[in-house]
């Protein structure tokens, strides 16, 4: 029952349940795909795993499909964060799509001292990090929060969440191995963590006397290059992913069961 054609939708998935679709679905599955009743697709909704559903209805405007059976659990990704400092629009862009894709549990624009944009369209960040999370064979999508200030998030940030800083001041330095403030190292399910990864113009002096001083903090360097926001996010990722996320050297994945995403400072 696999299927070329996944289709995130807002809506509960269950046996016999009939989805109804909006008119930009009908239009990219009957206009785009040219699917017709009795058509089968995957549907997902990030929270009852993925669906095999058939085209039970379609028109121009509208339509509708009926899930038939659970092909896959929900899966969630390790409980990570990812914090960055928002940069010109398709950067910012990449950056929300690859995190998506790499496992992000959470995304988190934030305004730094030295951020070059003071908004950003949470809505459209949203859609892509649903469009990656299709592409790439997710049943769970991150959400995208609003714009915050570093500092605010700060002040109430979590005593449980360990925080992996990528200081641009540490250029040149060995890439550590990321372990936690006090060195405990593990895999998937090690914890809940954030990554932050700074503006094009770095941290100022106040912010990164802030980070170095927070008990939670793991101050990093991702290497003898000073990388792009949107090339270090993929990196710190990487990196993360490789030491305490669900990634295997085997191949055999070791991703965490169902169960809630992480607390909210």
């Amino acid at each position: 029952m696999s299927s070329k054609v996944r289709l995130y939708v807002d809506h509960p998935l269950g046996a016999g349940q009939t989805v109804p679709l909006d008119r930009d679905q009908a239009h990219y599955l009957f206009g785009v795909m040219r699917m017709g009743a009795g058509d089968g697709l995957s549907l997902f909704n990030g929270r009852d795993g993925e669906w095999h559903a058939e085209v039970a209805e379609a028109g121009k405007r509208g339509g509708s499909l009926r899930a038939v059976a659970q092909t896959r659990p929900l899966a969630l990704p390790p409980d990570l964060w990812l914090l960055f400092a928002p940069i010109k629009k398709a950067r910012t862009d990449f950056i929300v799509e690859k995190a998506a894709e790499m496992g992000a549990r959470r995304i988190c624009p934030v305004q730094t001292d030295f951020t070059n944009s003071d908004r950003i369209r949470q809505d459209r960040l949203q859609a892509h990090a649903v469009e990656a999370a299709e592409q790439c064979g997710g049943t769970f999508v991150p959400s995208v929060e609003g714009l915050e200030k570093l500092g605010a998030l700060l002040d109430r940030w979590p005593a449980e969440r360990r925080l992996m800083f990528c200081d641009e001041a540490r250029v040149g330095q060995a890439v550590p191995d990321v372990a936690g403030p006090s060195g405990a190292q593990g895999g998937a399910g090690d914890g809940p963590w954030a990554i932050l990864i700074g503006p094009e113009g770095g941290f100022s002096p106040a912010e990164r006397e802030r980070l170095h001083a927070l008990p939670q903090a793991k101050v990093v360097s991702l290497g003898p290059r000073i990388l792009r926001a949107d090339t270090a996010a993929v990196a710190a990722m990487t990196l993360w992913q490789l030491r305490h996320g669900d990634w295997q050297a085997d191949g055999e994945p070791s991703g965490q069961g169902p169960t809630a995403p992480g607390g909210r400072p």
